[in-house]
């Protein structure tokens, strides 16, 4: 069975790779795509990987890496219109690929639409499988697919309730990030945050709060990209950038949608804009963008988390009673010790104090920081229980046969 991924990956990461890898903005297809694949970025092709270990034929496409796609589109003899080159490259690519399962790993670039276009220019495809961990604005999207996977369980409720056939997976991680990274030395940061900051309703108005009490009560370091975020390629006209900006802040949100409707350009902005919400209605607080690093991607995020001694998490506002994001499994899989928030569903993933911090307070969490980094052999015994339980029962062969378990029962139905 042959299965395509159809990613997006954020255009602040991908202007700062070409940025440090000038080299691949010239380099073949083959070339470009391997580099952005070994550099871990998001779920990077941790899914596909250990589908490909179940007998998949699997392949990824990165959509909105511009220099990469248009590559392709050379050495594939592939003529675009330029001003719409994403939706017409990758339509070709999924041609190309002829795939039995499409898996969508975005809720925002592609419309439903789009993606009934490529059913019917493609009849290969027999099932499309969304995936949403986030908020969302517009649920038109989702009648172009055919099952939701999240791994917020509260999303899936909304979803099954609005008629859509959906399926909880987990995140999870994957241990071949580790050959990647430099270990033995002594962590350097005490205390950190890596992650996102978006003060949203249904967001991040609680972990706003929080951070703000814990860089009252402690050296935390905060590594997050908190302003509005470029459009990808950076070829935006400015004067459209100023406009979306300052509709994207709230100022009129009716202006974008009537300009768009009559300005092609403006509606793909919007699209490509709207899947990264790092543009705020509100502006995070003073306090806290004061305490802010240059955000991490990638190795580079895993890097930083291997060299902290404790990482905070917090979840987005949406799940509400579940434990569900990635940073769950990205940190304890690097031997990191975590401190979360507690969840109802926590015990099901790690053993509590035992494996993983919890805190229900920020009281409750300045205090458990403050413990831990004096109590250092309890510190690196919970590290290594997290460690050891992410890696027997958070990898991602075990989530891909949940993956393959659905698919499966939904052809054969």
């Amino acid at each position: 069975m042959t299965l395509l991924k159809l990613g997006v990956y954020h255009p602040t990461y991908l202007n700062e790779f070409y940025r440090i890898h000038p080299e691949c903005s010239q380099a073949q297809y083959s070339v470009q795509h391997a580099a952005l694949i070994d550099d871990r970025f998001g779920s990077s092709d941790f899914w596909t990987y250990a589908l490909s270990n179940l007998g998949y034929e699997t392949s990824e496409i990165i959509s909105n890496a511009e220099l990469l796609q248009k590559r392709w589109a050379t050495e594939a003899g592939f003529k675009f219109i330029d001003n719409n080159w994403l939706f017409e490259i990758v339509a070709a690519q999924i041609k190309s690929f002829r795939p039995d399962v499409l898996l969508v790993a975005d809720y925002t670039t592609f419309t439903a639409k789009f993606l009934q276009d490529l059913r019917a220019a493609n009849p290969s495809i027999k099932l499309i499988l969304g995936w949403c961990g986030a908020p969302y604005s517009d649920v038109s999207v989702f009648r172009g697919w055919d099952i939701a996977l999240s791994c917020v369980p509260e999303l899936v409720e909304e979803f099954r309730a609005g008629g859509l056939s959906s399926f909880h997976v987990n995140h999870a991680f994957d241990s071949r990030v580790l050959q990647k990274l430099q270990v033995g030395a002594e962590p350097k940061i005490d205390f950190a945050f890596i992650g996102s900051i978006v003060k949203q309703m249904r967001f991040h108005i609680e972990r706003e709060r929080l951070l703000l009490h814990l860089i009252e009560h402690t050296n935390l370091q905060i590594w997050s990209d908190i302003r509005p975020p470029a459009v990808a390629g950076g070829k935006t006209p400015s004067a459209v950038r100023r406009l979306y900006e300052r509709t994207a802040f709230g100022v009129e949100q009716k202006v974008l949608g009537r300009l768009s409707d009559s300005l092609p350009i403006l509606r793909r902005v919007a699209r490509r804009q709207s899947g990264f919400q790092h543009v705020n209605i509100q502006h995070v607080n003073e306090a806290i963008v004061r305490r802010v690093h240059s955000p991490l991607f990638g190795i580079e995020m895993f890097q930083r988390l291997k060299d902290t001694r404790v990482v905070f998490n917090n979840h987005i506002d949406i799940s509400r009673t579940n434990a569900s994001n990635m940073r769950l499994f990205e940190t304890t899989g690097v031997g990191t010790c975590l401190l979360t928030d507690s969840k109802e569903n926590l015990s099901e993933l790690f053993e509590a104090d035992k494996e993983v911090l919890t805190y229900r307070s920020a009281e409750e969490c300045v205090e458990k920081v403050s413990y831990i980094l004096e109590h250092e052999v309890e510190r690196r015994a919970i590290a290594d229980a997290g460690q050891a339980r992410t890696f027997r029962d958070h990898n991602y062969n075990d989530r891909a046969a949940r993956i393959d378990e659905v698919i499966r029962g939904a052809l054969c139905s």
